[in-house]
């Protein structure tokens, strides 16, 4: 059982789902935790469930303002902030029925869609990041979880706004951990694998029995492996909740549920200008 007694952790979109039940796991371990949610009603009622050692924020991540505050009164309560989990986001669902019949084509979706969209799904993960970093580098430790989604589920014409939203913050999540490598500080992706029981898949055709869902619950041994004090060794990985199995020790776990961050065996396919300290002029093909 991991141990977090004395960490103080920020939770984004807590009131529901996968962040109520990420929430309730850094509690259960013995971890502070703030929620933050912009539904106070929800989010009164996840702080009641929850107990503990936890507080509620009403806030909008994807606005800087909002953002130091979070950190702020985190800091205040808890005297600091050693975990963040950027998991606040909008589903697909806005843009489709589960079936996908009614879909509309990603160039007939309104613009106040796209930019919301964008503002918590990509924006807010940047600024909670921005945020909390000055004290994570200060204090020589930390530990950010972003949750994004998987590539099918980005590229998906289906989706509206939904895809490119999170194929930003999987951008974003490879460029923190790039700079953070050696601080103490690390930034990892958490997803639950598939189709999980929330609120973002509506409960119709082959989603109405719930039980065949992944259940948010799944998310917390992965999570609290990676924001415990071994989990400092892992940085830029990305892991699928669903193939994390408890009864194996995490090294065997890693590598079963876990692969690079941004699917960085895709790319390397530039062709650079001779010198160019990136890139291989013979053979076209990016070094790293």
């Amino acid at each position: 059982m991991t141990d977090l007694n004395g960490k103080a952790a920020i939770v984004t979109g807590a009131g529901r789902g996968l962040g109520r039940a990420m929430a309730r796991g850094l509690a259960v371990a013995g971890a502070q935790v703030a929620l933050v949610e912009l539904d106070k009603d929800v989010l009164n009622e996840a702080v009641a469930e929850i107990g503990g050692d936890c507080v509620g924020i009403a806030a909008d991540v994807s606005k800087p303002v909002e953002g130091l505050r979070i950190v702020e009164e985190t800091r205040k309560v808890f005297g600091g902030i050693h975990i963040l989990v950027n998991n606040a986001g909008l589903g697909p669902q806005r843009f489709r029925n589960t079936d996908r019949s009614n879909a509309k084509m990603i160039w007939e979706i309104d613009f106040s869609d796209w930019q919301l969209f964008l503002d918590v799904n990509t924006t807010g993960h940047f600024v909670m990041t921005q945020a909390v970093m000055p004290h994570m580098l200060e204090q020589g430790w930390g530990r950010i979880v972003n949750v994004t989604t998987s590539l099918d589920t980005m590229t998906n014409y289906t989706n509206g706004a939904y895809g490119p939203s999170k194929a930003g913050a999987e951008a974003l999540a490879t460029m923190i951990a790039g700079g953070v490598e050696g601080t103490g500080v690390t930034c990892n992706v958490l997803i639950p694998g598939g189709p999980a029981d929330t609120r973002m898949i509506s409960a119709s055709g082959v989603y109405a029995n719930r039980a065949l869902l992944i259940q948010p619950d799944v998310m917390n041994p992965p999570l609290l492996h990676l924001v415990s004090e071994e989990g400092g060794a892992v940085n830029n990985r990305r892991f699928r909740a669903a193939l994390w199995d408890p009864a194996n020790d995490a090294a065997v776990n890693m590598e079963a549920s876990g692969d690079p961050i941004a699917w960085p065996q895709l790319g390397g396919q530039a062709i650079r200008p001779k010198g160019d300290p990136r890139g291989n002029v013979n053979t076209g093909r990016e070094n790293g």
